[in-house]
């Protein structure tokens, strides 16, 4: 995708060209593949406490160590396999996130076996893109009451690092929410594919 230089994004895009290219080509657009989705959601609770660019700046650190988020293979590591990710300087060491990708796998596992986690995730958005229209970025809420029952629902289920928080993020990463601001680029493009 090659995008002009001079485009509107979002205000809370930097001059990072990494993080433009996420803007431009993944955040807010639907995802409806059921082991991106679990990635996704996995990579959004490392951020707690952090900021998104820190973790996507280490997002291909995290697939090599989790198995291309495998849930399989995930949910099959253990307390050896945790000391050893604790060495690793490409991912945040922090035991409990670690651990949290572990038990996220089993519950995503547990999930599956009667329904696609697609269907499971999008269902605090009756399976379509809440569209908002902002026109600052700041204007977004931080979280919402779809975001609050999904965060309580995943807990019930096992999840962890799902916060109301972490998981309106998710919600807008995912396209399940459509927060760009009318003014950006991708606005109409990602109002076209929830349409779809």
């Amino acid at each position: 995708m090659t995008v002009p230089l001079d485009v509107n994004r979002c205000g809370w895009v930097s001059d990072d060209e990494e993080y433009k290219l996420y803007h431009d080509t993944h955040w807010g657009r639907p995802e409806m593949d059921d082991v991106s989705l679990f990635a996704k959601l996995c990579l959004d609770g490392q951020q707690a406490g952090l900021s998104w660019i820190t973790i996507l700046k280490k997002q291909k650190n995290y697939e090599t160590l989790f198995h291309q988020f495998d849930p399989e293979k995930i949910a099959q590591m253990g307390e050896q396999d945790v000391e050893r990710l604790m060495q690793e300087p490409g991912i945040i060491r922090n035991r409990l996130k670690i651990k949290g990708i572990i038990a996220n796998a089993k519950a995503y596992l547990a999930i599956t076996e009667n329904m696609s986690f697609r269907d499971y995730i999008w269902q605090f958005t009756d399976h379509k893109t809440i569209i908002n229209s902002w026109q600052n970025y700041k204007d977004a809420p931080v979280s919402s009451a779809e975001s609050a029952l999904m965060a309580k629902t995943l807990k019930k289920a096992g999840f962890k690092f799902v916060g109301e928080t972490i998981c309106y993020a998710y919600m807008q990463a995912v396209g399940m929410v459509n927060d760009h601001t009318v003014t950006c680029h991708c606005y109409q493009a990602c109002c076209e594919e929830a349409r779809r």
